[in-house]
């Protein structure tokens, strides 16, 4: 399997392939991947390339089963993959009962495609088996009030909104971010991006895969 290491890791960063009926969507996921250190190995609009090489060779596939314009989604890739042993995250902007059911029982994380780079990136490395939890000894002792502003950053878009959510201003909000991070470097466990902190945050059990 593919695999690139990064200055301050424990582990080797995967390889992804990326299957997406939208080129302009497999653009800006390569750009989000590749700004993690994570090796986008192939790319393309049918399930087909992560078969051939160098496609097979992907630690994890990256999905969106639903075609463009409509029509039957491509449920039978998904069950092949899934047979062989891939690792598949699905990534698509369908969050209705039968994707999320199908998804479940496959075993297969779903991110919505209005979560962003933070949350993808995330769920790769998660489902990559990339970062292993923590002893407890690695786990930087967040505050009430830090645990409550790192998970309303994972989820939401802006600082600003983080703010208003918190009853905090901006300002407070990025110190607030700042000793988080300045924690998990103390540890070493250095989180530099918003990515490598919902990475630390699913490590550390404070939010769970399917909540992002």
């Amino acid at each position: 399997m593919t695999a690139r290491a990064r200055p301050g890791d424990a582990a080797p960063r995967p390889g992804v392939v990326l299957v997406d009926a939208h080129p302009v969507v497999l653009t800006g996921m390569g750009t989000w991947f590749r700004r993690a250190g994570i090796a986008v190995v192939a790319a393309g609009g049918c399930a087909e390339v992560a078969w051939g090489s160098p496609g097979a060779t992907a630690d994890v596939v990256v999905l969106d089963p639903h075609p463009v314009g409509g029509g039957r989604p491509a449920w039978a890739d998904l069950e092949r993959l899934v047979a062989a042993g891939r690792r598949v995250v699905v990534h698509t902007v369908h969050q209705d009962g039968e994707t999320l059911a199908r998804c479940r029982r496959l075993g297969c994380p779903v991110v919505s495609k209005t979560n962003g780079e933070a949350a993808l990136v995330a769920a790769v490395l998660a489902t990559a088996g990339t970062r292993p939890g923590p002893p407890a000894a690695g786990r930087p002792r967040l505050t009430a009030r830090e645990r409550d502003v790192l998970l309303a950053w994972i989820r939401c878009e802006s600082k600003r909104t983080v703010a208003m959510l918190c009853h905090l201003s901006p300002r407070t909000v990025e110190g607030y971010i700042d000793r988080i991070r300045l924690r998990y470097a103390e540890v070493g466990r250095p989180a530099p991006t918003k990515a490598s902190l919902v990475a630390r945050a699913l490590q550390d059990g404070l939010i769970a895969l399917d909540e992002l």
